[in-house]
């Protein structure tokens, strides 16, 4: 905790970046959890067109992420792609407000929203390019303080935004409240990060063979290799080649947990559990609160456990709670679920970032849009795996299997180590 406090105190371009992915938070937190229930209960959209519409935007988001990314590399700026992307929160949000439908909702969600959440990738990479010179240990350490400020804004939103709510027969005042948030992101972003002063990049010798050189991280084994190109081949490349493409499918096995946990968890707590949607703000502000708790918990014990193993850890608990909320047939039992989901998740979270960021370092916007490619295809799985799951058993076969093919992707991972060592 001191190490995090002296960051932001040193830091300004930190202390601006950690303002602004927490107000992003915010907008998230606020109507996040009530997606699935303004879709499919209040929009009228089956669970397949739901899942479909998650995918879309899912996609659309990696791409923007991605393009947006390397034009930041291309042109050596990262403030203004910010302050472009961020924009797009107000017209996404306010649409879906100002005129809910099924309709709005699915273009507004696969369009200017895919674009607003290219904001969280966009802001690990300016804090990369400005703290490209820190120690492993400051890098890490800036990395979960920029993803804990994201869940500290899950700890009271939710509730806050249930109990605002609660009475008024729909959710739909939570997207005005979202757009509201949205206009502050982009405040703190326009008026307060500082412009951009990265010095040249280190040159790369060009050895004329067009394959990838890989440079291994220093005294780092339980950090993946770094990825560094001896021919400048065009970004999408690089995320396709083995030493990236694999370590990012066995991460995003286990992130599409908390994409369906996201899904099922106000469907059953609202459905087979008999609760109500105040519940789920209460859920979700709990659960946050612990993952603010237990991130630092995590970030101590892989300073002595292999990354991969802690994963594996996280992923196992992980499926042990939801196969508890697959079970739950009244709301305190989703609550008593949802400690175990607090204690993973955390790591589920945080852990990955890193190890993302750590693929490609000499390109801090294309390394940071790897974390867009994890939530992509993280957000992909857990569309096929709830759209499945709930064809083939209701919503808690989704959740089981879902927790299943996690411990699946922290197993890829551990062998891919294996491998490689």
């Amino acid at each position: 905790m001191r190490l995090h406090l002296s960051i932001l105190r040193r830091h300004p371009v930190v202390r601006a970046s950690a303002a602004a992915i927490f107000l992003y938070g915010v907008a998230g937190a606020a109507t996040s959890p009530y997606q699935a229930v303004l879709g499919i209960r209040e929009l009228g959209l089956t669970d397949r067109a739901y899942a479909g519409i998650a995918l879309a935007a899912a996609v659309s988001n990696v791409i923007l992420s991605i393009t947006f990314g390397m034009i930041s590399d291309r042109f050596r700026t990262y403030r203004l792609p910010l302050i472009f992307v961020s924009s797009f929160g107000i017209v996404g949000y306010g649409a879906i407000w100002a005129f809910p439908s099924a309709a709005v909702f699915a273009l507004a969600t696969v369009g200017p929203l895919a674009l607003f959440h290219a904001t969280n990738s966009m802001l690990f990479a300016n804090v990369r390019a400005h703290t490209d010179r820190f120690d492993a240990e400051e890098a890490a350490t800036v990395n979960a303080l920029m993803r804990m400020m994201i869940s500290l804004a899950w700890v009271l939103v939710p509730g806050a935004v249930g109990l605002a709510m609660q009475g008024r027969g729909s959710m739909i005042g939570a997207w005005a409240i979202a757009a509201g948030l949205s206009g502050c992101t982009l405040a703190v972003i326009a008026f307060w990060l500082e412009p951009d002063h990265r010095p040249a990049p280190e040159a790369v010798p060009s050895g004329g063979t067009g394959t990838a050189r890989v440079a291994p991280s220093a005294g780092r084994p339980d950090r993946p290799a770094q990825v560094r190109l001896s021919h400048p081949l065009p970004g999408l490349m690089q995320i396709f080649s083995p030493a990236i493409a694999l370590p990012i499918l066995g991460v995003a096995l286990i992130s599409q947990v908390l994409h369906v946990n996201a899904t099922v968890l106000p469907l059953i707590v609202t459905g087979r559990a008999g609760g109500h949607p105040d519940d789920i703000g209460a859920i979700v502000g709990m659960v946050a609160a612990l993952e603010v708790l237990f991130m630092f918990f995590w970030s101590r014990v892989t300073r002595g456990l292999h990354l991969t193993h802690a994963l594996l850890i996280t992923a196992a608990l992980y499926l042990c709670y939801l196969s508890a909320l697959a079970l739950a047939s009244a709301p305190w039992q989703a609550y008593a679920a949802s400690v175990v989901a607090g204690f993973a998740a955390a790591g589920i979270i945080s852990l990955p970032i890193s190890y993302l960021l750590d693929l490609i370092r000499d390109r801090p916007g294309l390394s940071a849009s790897l974390i867009a490619v994890n939530m992509f295809l993280g957000g992909a799985l857990g569309a096929g795996i709830f759209a499945a799951g709930s064809a083939l058993g209701g919503y808690g076969a989704a959740a089981f299997l879902s927790g299943l093919v996690g411990v699946i992707g922290a197993c890829l991972l551990i062998a891919l180590e294996r491998r490689k060592a």
